[in-house]
């Protein structure tokens, strides 16, 4: 486009024409150029305040704490939100997703043909389960859309087409227009969210309060701002949620350079029964019940075996619904699963401790969580099993991502982004502070996990069904080597992979399969 509206767009991908045309009409191209015209500078600021936040806790040594600023707004019992019980499909553009140009339009046309009813034997959107759309985090960039010679932000690109094409339509059936917000790091970052939403709102002629979000808090320092974020998007507040894998890895990468913040192997010493994430859990439901807002757990990544007969099958089932059960009693209102055979356990297991549709009336006044409960990090040692898991889960993921896919099944769980946060995350925060293992005291160091790199390539090439496999897994071992190894803690895996010229070349073939499953996320 030309003139005053200066925003270019690349070509359809191959096989999405029709997508294409019904997506970028010019009617929605002037809207995302205003959009984005309007609040690009604003995410740039969110984006250069968190690199100040960091850089000062790391030249004073601070800690972070609960805002003395925002006193008032803690002490004010009057803020109420939405107070929902829906259930329904989160339709994932961000952690479960690879952001490729051919993944974002079909999946977006995805949405845009379940609003308006284009799939066969598929529910009227008013009588289908609640759609909760997750667009992109603020770290990343959509780079097949220039706006005034930038790339645009990824989440004002989703969020915009989602928006001018899918808003309304929602709101008029009672089912939305309903968002979730990851990687919010402050209210800060919700006020901008909160801005845009009016914004929005107004120029598609929608009252103010009809979008809802829920802010998924995935980082340490949203810990200590959980009330100040409700506040910030009171008119359009669905609630908060609980993000474990993610939320860990913020420890990493806050205070990953300190000894303090060792953050033991995951998979033997890290979960929700620990202190810092338990005190997080129980923080998040204190904060949204006395605000009258929903608090959701965390999802779960257990895929069920096939056989219902088999003992492994009654051994997932149990395990899951020991660690719902445990959120349960936390007061949680609900939780996602990624697994569809496992929602109608979880339902009759949420049925069955508590009472009603949600869980508002436990306040959690027993809670008192202070800064020493959020930081306090489990005592554990580093295993080798822990190490070799790490490393398998942090290559696999690249090699999804160079596949143009978002997650993968590895050992029995769906893996995504999250999983592979915390995993390259641990292996780089070991190798820096030359970690033990508990096993044989070995030093993790660069000639250790090089050396297990190689054992754990040996177990995942038999899972590559040609030499092109073979190689794309090779080049994703090597990527993430250079990711574990990196002098300065990589912000986020995802722009890291995002701005990679090896995954970017990969996006110009187009995927050899049609990624539909974008109607089919995890279920809240």
């Amino acid at each position: 486009m030309s003139g005053s509206v200066n925003i270019e767009v690349s070509p359809p991908p191959s096989g999405l024409e029709a997508d294409y045309e019904t997506l970028f009409t010019t009617d929605a191209l002037l809207f995302l150029h205003e959009l984005i015209s309007t609040f690009d500078e604003e995410v740039n600021q969110c984006l250069w305040l968190r690199v100040a936040r960091k850089a000062n806790l790391e030249l004073s040594g601070d800690l972070p704490g609960f805002l003395e600023d925002t006193l008032d707004i803690r002490g004010d019992p009057d803020v109420e939100a939405l107070k929902s019980p829906a259930q329904g499909i989160q339709v994932d553009f961000d952690d479960g997703n690879c952001p490729t140009y051919y993944n974002q339009i079909k999946g977006i046309h995805n949405v845009f043909k379940a609003v308006h009813n284009q799939f066969p034997d598929v529910p009227h959107i008013s009588q289908a389960p609640v759609l909760m759309l997750r667009p992109r985090a603020w770290n990343m960039v959509e780079h097949n859309m220039m706006v005034a010679g930038k790339e645009a932000p990824g989440p004002l690109f989703d969020f915009g087409l989602l928006m001018f094409h899918c808003g309304r339509k929602l709101f008029e059936n009672k089912s939305g227009p309903f968002f979730y917000l990851s990687k919010i790091e402050s209210f800060m970052e919700a006020r901008l969210w909160n801005k845009i939403f009016v914004w929005t709102q107004q120029k598609l002629g929608l009252p103010i309060g009809s979008i809802k979000a829920t802010v998924l808090i995935e980082n340490i320092l949203a810990a200590f701002e959980m009330e100040e974020i409700l506040y910030e998007l009171r008119d359009h507040s669905a609630g908060l949620n609980c993000g474990v894998w993610d939320y860990s890895a913020s420890f990493v990468n806050k205070f990953g350079h300190r000894l303090a913040f060792l953050l033991p192997d995951r998979s033997k010493y890290v979960n929700i029964e620990t202190r810092f994430l338990r005190s997080y859990m129980d923080l998040l439901i204190q904060t949204c019940h006395r605000r009258g807002a929903l608090a959701t757990g965390g999802m779960s990544a257990l895929l069920l075996p096939q056989d219902p007969l088999s003992e492994s099958h009654r051994t997932v089932l149990a395990t899951v619904n020991r660690l719902k059960l445990i959120e349960i009693k936390a007061g949680v209102d609900g939780f996602m699963v990624y697994d569809l055979n496992l929602i109608e356990p979880m339902q009759t297991l949420f049925k069955l401790h508590t009472e009603g549709d949600n869980q508002l009336h436990q306040l959690r006044n027993d809670v008192t969580v202070t800064p020493d409960d959020l930081l306090s990090i489990p005592i554990g040692g580093i295993t080798l099993d822990g190490l070799k898991y790490n490393i398998a889960v942090g290559v696999l993921f690249i090699n999804a991502w160079l596949s143009g896919e978002g997650v993968f099944f590895y050992r029995g769980s769906v893996e995504d982004s999250a999983t592979a946060e915390i995993s390259r995350s641990q292996v780089w925060q070991w190798i820096r502070h030359h970690s033990q293992l508990e096993d044989d005291s070995k030093v993790v160091n660069r000639q250790l996990v090089t050396a297990f790199l190689k054992e754990v390539m040996v177990e995942l090439s038999s899972l590559c069904h040609s030499f092109r496999d073979k190689q794309r897994l090779l080049t994703a071992a090597e990527m993430f080597l250079e990711m574990v190894l990196k002098r300065d803690f990589p912000e986020f895996i995802t722009t890291y992979l995002n701005e990679d010229h090896t995954f970017l070349s990969c996006q110009s073939t187009t995927p050899a399969a049609a990624l539909d499953r974008h109607v089919h996320r995890s279920n809240l």
